[in-house]
């Protein structure tokens, strides 16, 4: 008996696969070292025998079978593609149909399904989406919402459960991904531990802020903007004066922070204002309440609920760290 499937396709994202399989097997080290339960796992792929990845590796996989007694969370990482144009290519190649079906059989049979990136979309194609809420990277969530309107994409969260499907973010999400598995199916404990071994419980909290950061390098206007709602803290500055300050109508503004970002010119201003949040908090120097007023937020109740939301973490988690 397994506890995850690990599926492979042809094109995967390499670092997605390889931290997936890193993981699992810290798991098991540290699991077996502390006297916890340790993950089972296989490695299965469209048919037996190599399977090219990103960048010309390769890895050896198991034919994909379903089975009445597969009890295991299929876990899927990205598919390896960078726009719209190459996902609609990828999805329309020989492994995509039957890979489909099985999504399909493995969910009616009451079992779970977990996917990260790109790899979503096949949750889409296979029609598993529809009154659910999921996420993806946060330039192909227009697209995915577009196919889906009847799903709630929501790009702000780095994992989102809706069971039996938990979906994740960009292609480095599939570290939240796993984590968030280990936590659930096995124990908090391991994934504690596995996070502390790898580093990767300073990251995790910081990972809604990557996008933000890169924009800033990358996008002048979004630059632009988060300077300036940075600069009005702790008052904060409005939609429309933002949108004035750019020679632009409300609309037209969020139809360019949209398309930039994913999200809505509101919820831009909401993440500069959770940044600077955690910044202030790892500083170690302010109070809670300090800190929700140094941010535009009158009751500490309300930042904390955000913290929750967006960063699964409390304040405390934060300067902690």
């Amino acid at each position: 008996m397994h506890d995850f499937t690990i599926l492979v396709v042809p094109g995967a994202f390499a670092s997605s696969v390889a931290s997936t399989l890193d993981i699992l097997a810290t798991a098991a080290t540290v699991g077996e070292r502390l006297g916890l339960a340790t993950p089972r796992w296989r490695i299965c792929g469209p048919q037996s025998g190599p399977v090219p990845l990103g960048h010309g590796l390769q890895l050896q996989v198991e034919p994909m079978e379903e089975s009445a007694d597969d009890h295991s969370c299929w876990v899927i990482p990205g598919i390896g593609v960078s726009d719209v144009d190459s996902l609609k290519r990828r999805l329309g190649e020989p492994w995509s149909a039957p890979l489909i079906s099985a999504l399909n059989h493995h969910i009616s049979t009451g079992k779970e399904v977990a996917a990260s990136c790109s790899a979503v979309f096949l949750l889409q194609a296979a029609g598993l989406l529809s009154g659910r809420k999921a996420t993806t990277s946060w330039w192909l969530a227009p697209h995915l919402q577009a196919l889906a309107p009847d799903c709630r994409v929501d790009p702000d969260f780095m994992v989102l459960a809706d069971p039996p499907l938990t979906t994740a973010g960009a292609a480095f999400a599939q570290t939240d991904l796993m984590l968030h598995l280990l936590r659930r199916r096995l124990s908090p404990e391991i994934a504690d531990a596995v996070g502390r071994a790898l580093l990767l419980d300073r990251r995790q909290l910081q990972s809604p802020f990557v996008i933000p950061a890169v924009l800033v390098q990358g996008n002048a206007l979004i630059s632009r903007l988060t300077v300036q709602i940075e600069q009005s803290l702790p008052e904060l500055v409005g939609v429309k004066a933002l949108a004035a300050s750019v020679g632009m109508s409300e609309r037209t503004l969020s139809r360019h922070v949209h398309k930039a970002t994913g999200h809505s010119t509101s919820q831009l201003i909401q993440r500069v204002q959770l940044n600077k949040a955690r910044a202030l908090l790892e500083s170690g120097q302010y109070s809670v309440h300090a800190v929700a007023a140094q941010v535009g937020y009158q009751d500490p109740t309300a930042l904390r609920r955000l913290m929750r939301r967006l960063l699964n973490a409390t304040p405390r988690q934060l300067r902690r760290h």
